[in-house]
């Protein structure tokens, strides 16, 4: 049986790696600046696992350590335990997790042409995004390439919302147009005013999808570099729709598309 990592208790809320880890809980942005993103929670933190990645250290709470699973101790290369009251000041959630793993993230992460992609233009909304990155990943989508003015992709509100899909996307931010053009896929965007119907249409694939902002719709430059313009039928009579509701729609129907070619 392999040794347990390294365990260090803290107790002081003045510990940097406690200012550490409260800035990236509590930072939408503070990954960028540290290299690192908080996973809380044993959803996430499994989620990571299947996917093999190593957690750079994992936190419990003192009093969850004792019955700690052996399987999460020991994929970390470094244990924290924290007082209770700490691990609660550092909390994003309602009801603390009691568990989380710190993990590395590289900001130098590049487009990969060819591949199935979900474009996100100024997507503000966390939940919003979280809600794409669930439905790309569920529907064959393996790359998301976020425009700058997208919430940040590792922020918690987006990490909760993605519910472990992160984990098996290639995710690029503050991307630009000229990044878009690199993908080498056609590029399909949504209208709720002009463009095929999608149950009409003959779905490229793979493709990069555009989904925009929640108010502005996609960019003016990303329209003119669309290969397809699609709209959703909807007989309810609805001005438009939420802009997850509409990415899941669209990457059904791509995904769907895809396997009638398959056949």
């Amino acid at each position: 049986m392999a040794a347990r990592p390294q365990v260090t208790d803290i107790h002081s809320r003045d510990n940097a790696f406690v200012k550490e880890l409260r800035r990236l809980s509590q930072d939408s942005t503070a990954y960028r600046k540290q290299g690192q993103v908080w996973l809380e929670g044993d959803h996430l933190c499994r989620a990571a696992l299947v996917r093999g990645l190593k957690p750079k250290v994992a936190v419990f709470a003192q009093s969850f350590w004792p019955q700690a699973p052996e399987e999460w101790v020991q994929a970390a290369g470094k244990v924290v335990v924290l007082a209770d009251v700490l691990f609660d000041e550092i909390s994003a959630l309602e009801s603390p997790a009691r568990m989380g793993y710190v993990m590395d993230w590289d900001a130098g992460v590049q487009v990969q042409p060819g591949v199935a992609t979900v474009v996100l233009d100024r997507v503000q909304d966390a939940g919003n995004v979280g809600s794409i990155l669930r439905s790309a990943s569920a529907f064959g989508f393996t790359q998301i390439v976020a425009l700058k003015g997208t919430a940040a992709l590792w922020s918690q509100k987006v990490l909760r919302a993605g519910m472990g899909a992160h984990f098996g996307l290639h995710l690029v931010e503050a991307a630009s147009v000229e990044d878009v053009q690199a993908l080498q896929v056609p590029l399909v965007v949504t209208s709720s005013h002009q463009g095929t119907l999608i149950h009409e249409a003959d779905l490229p694939w793979p493709c990069a999808w555009a989904m925009g902002h929640e108010g502005q719709g996609v960019g003016d430059a990303l329209m003119e570099m669309a290969s397809h313009r699609i709209s959703i039928a909807q007989p309810g009579g609805e001005e438009s729709l939420n802009v997850a509701a509409a990415a899941a729609i669209c990457l059904h129907a791509s995904s769907v598309s895809m396997l009638r070619r398959r056949g």
